[in-house]
């Protein structure tokens, strides 16, 4: 194989090679999620909360990447599980929060460390000042992708 047709083959070898990163580690998270009775967005809703406390449903969606639709649909299924609570803002009645109940922040208490340690564990391929490269070379990548949208 020529030196042109490596080069013209290599963006394409580097998204499988991405994709097949991505999708070994995101089964590390969707199981150790999962066994919680939680999905994905759910737990990123619950980590958003408790990390940084009440939020406007709007801002929650831009968090975690979902649309408002999709944010209503997933904080009605986290309060029927008591795990989050809707109030209204004082200022502005048209703006909605979510926070997290007792029992949420309890969960969450006990699930996040766990989870942050199986991904620790699934991350551990990579020293520290790999992880710090692949990070600013994937939001470099990032950036670049959406900028030619």
């Amino acid at each position: 194989m020529s030196d042109i047709q490596e080069r013209e083959d290599y963006p394409l070898h580097l998204l499988v090679v991405l994709a097949r990163a991505y999708n070994a580690v995101m089964t590390h998270s969707n199981r150790s999620i999962n066994s919680h009775g939680l999905n994905s967005t759910e737990f990123g809703v619950l980590d958003v909360l408790y990390h940084k406390g009440p939020q406007p449903l709007q801002k929650i969606g831009e968090k975690v990447l979902i649309s408002s639709g999709n944010i209503t649909y997933v904080v009605d299924k986290l309060q029927k599980k008591n795990l989050l609570v809707r109030r209204a803002s004082a200022e502005d009645r048209r703006v909605i929060y979510a926070e997290l109940t007792a029992e949420g922040q309890e969960l969450f208490e006990v699930i996040f460390p766990q989870h942050q340690e199986l991904m620790l564990a699934a991350l551990s391929g990579l020293s520290q000042e790999e992880k710090v490269q692949a990070a600013a070379l994937l939001r470099k990548l990032g950036i670049s992708a959406e900028e030619m949208l």
